[in-house]
């Protein structure tokens, strides 16, 4: 089977639904911001605030191409679809399914936390910017799930039925 590559709005769900997809269907997961952290030994935050946005997307697109095309569920950064690039070349090697979750859920889900850099300052304009100006890319996606008030079985259970 072609990898399935997670993707959506930081908040929507994709760690924790690529863990639960990963255990349905026997699968691996591995994370791109995970893989990028280990790799270079620096966090998120770290390659933002020592190198910058553009930096850490490079990385972004560097790790991506080599992740598994077969047999292996990719969750994303939330970010890794503002680049054509990336998104062509999930969609050719694998099928790429788009979290969907409202920006008010997705407020409450990242009340408190303080690790995502592009969350700095006030945090609900940076999330309905960022939200409203990636939205066209994350619908370039094979699948859509809708996240919003659903429990991960339920989304878990939506995905195994598309695939």
């Amino acid at each position: 089977m072609k990898s399935i590559f997670l993707t959506g709005f930081m908040g929507s769900g994709k760690t924790t639904i690529g863990k639960l997809l990963s255990e349905k269907l026997s699968l691996p997961v591995m994370d791109t911001d995970h893989v990028i952290e280990e790799k270079l030994n620096k966090t998120i935050r770290e390659i933002f605030d020592t190198e910058g946005e553009n930096k850490f997307r490079e990385y972004e697109h560097q790790f991506l191409t080599m992740m598994p095309t077969d047999d292996m569920i990719i969750t994303t950064g939330g970010g890794i679809i503002l680049r054509k690039e990336n998104r062509d070349w999930m969609r050719k090697n694998g099928r790429v399914i788009y979290l969907h979750c409202d920006p008010e859920e997705i407020l409450k889900r990242l009340d408190g936390d303080e690790s995502r850099p592009l969350l700095d300052g006030d945090k609900k304009k940076n999330v309905l910017t960022i939200f409203s100006e990636r939205s066209s890319f994350y619908h370039d996606a094979d699948f859509k799930v809708d996240t919003t008030n659903k429990t991960p079985e339920e989304i878990v259970l939506e995905i195994a039925n598309l695939i």
